[in-house]
């Protein structure tokens, strides 16, 4: 049964406002979740605990494995990979537990009630048989971070983790797990700032090593993609996606503070002229703008989206979120914005060059 809403608030009393919101609203969620399958009939299962999701399954940085790519709390945590092995964690009693309670039409957490791999099932309809994750996994280097988000509870996490950076040895060896898995997604972040590891530049060459068809996506906020041997090291990657939430310090800082707006946009200039000056495709350049209601005007909107095209980069991508909840963006919600580029999983999406950004599809 998913746990009181108050937990975090209990275990961390600087738990922002917004924070405390979005506990009560899960928690809410969570019990509505389990009076419709009571009611219906109808229970749950998890995409990620049957291993076939494309995103959820995480190995944070001290070795622990989540069912969820958002378990600030440890709530997730379905084992240690430094005391069992990948499989006998997947197949062990915690995640065996989680899959129980679905199929009772019970959350076993408060984030299986946003979480975007809860699948209501049919009446009477059998969960599906559990395999090994193959199609993608989260792989955290560090839950440190440079700048400070309003909707993110990284602190949280932070104080979850045994370590907050996982070694270069170690992360060899989750690159070894993601190759025997047969990975053919790795996605090399999660609640900190991947480039704040200080054997970045080693790390993401050894990955694409021992993963050379897997596509790797790295999300940043990009001010410490600021040098050209970190930029050499991000070629391995497939994708990069710049989490840049506006177009000037003052819009940018009302959601992530310490952050840099200035700094941010020079690095997807720079990362882009980098690439394009070897004549590569890859990776690919998202720029990635979380909506709100204080940079969502359609001259903002369409100003963001020239500069994407002065820069390079190949996708400018449009998130609505609802935190913190007062930052909601309304226009996106009552459809100002579906006019722009290509509505997706994401929200709305313009592919700057169609002929690269298709590969991130």
């Amino acid at each position: 049964m998913a746990t009181s809403p108050t937990s975090r608030a209990i275990k961390n009393p600087k738990t922002r406002f917004n924070w405390r919101v979005s506990d009560v609203i899960r928690w809410m969620k969570s019990r509505w979740l389990e009076l419709k399958a009571k009611i219906t009939g109808r229970k749950y299962d998890c995409v990620a605990l049957a291993g076939e999701s494309e995103y959820n399954i995480t190995i944070n940085s001290d070795l622990t494995v989540s069912c969820n790519c958002q378990d600030y709390d440890g709530s997730g945590h379905l084992g240690d990979l430094r005391k069992n092995s990948f499989e006998e964690i997947f197949f062990g009693p915690v995640a065996q537990k989680f899959r129980d309670d679905l199929a009772k039409g019970k959350m076993p957490i408060l984030t299986c009630s946003r979480c975007g791999d809860l699948r209501r099932l049919k009446k009477n309809e059998t969960p599906p048989k559990t395999r090994l994750p193959h199609r993608g996994m989260l792989l955290e280097n560090t839950v440190i971070c440079n700048v400070d988000c309003i909707g993110c509870a990284r602190e949280g996490a932070a104080n979850v983790r045994t370590k907050k950076t996982m070694p270069l040895a170690e992360l060899g060896q989750m690159a070894d797990l993601a190759a025997r898995l047969g990975m053919q997604r790795i996605f090399y972040l999660n609640l900190g700032e991947p480039f704040l590891s200080p054997t970045i530049c080693q790390e993401l060459p050894l990955l694409r090593a021992k993963n050379p068809d897997a596509y790797i996506r790295v999300s940043t906020n990009g001010i410490l993609l600021n040098t050209d041997a970190k930029r050499e090291a991000a070629l391995n990657l497939s994708d990069i996606q710049f989490s840049v939430h506006g177009i000037s310090d003052a819009m940018c800082e009302k959601y992530m503070m310490r952050g840099s707006f200035e700094k941010a946009f020079d690095a997807m200039k720079q990362m882009a002229a980098y690439r394009d000056a070897r004549g590569l495709k890859m990776p690919i350049l998202e720029w990635k703008y979380l909506l709100f209601n204080w940079n969502d005007h359609p001259k903002t909107i369409q100003r963001a989206i020239e500069m994407a095209k002065e820069i390079g980069v190949d996708i400018i991508s449009f998130w609505p979120t609802h935190n913190p909840f007062y930052g909601i963006s309304w226009r996106y919600h009552l459809g100002r914005m579906n006019h722009i580029g290509v509505g997706n999983w994401k929200g709305r999406e313009v592919r700057l060059r169609p002929d690269i950004a298709a590969a991130a599809k």
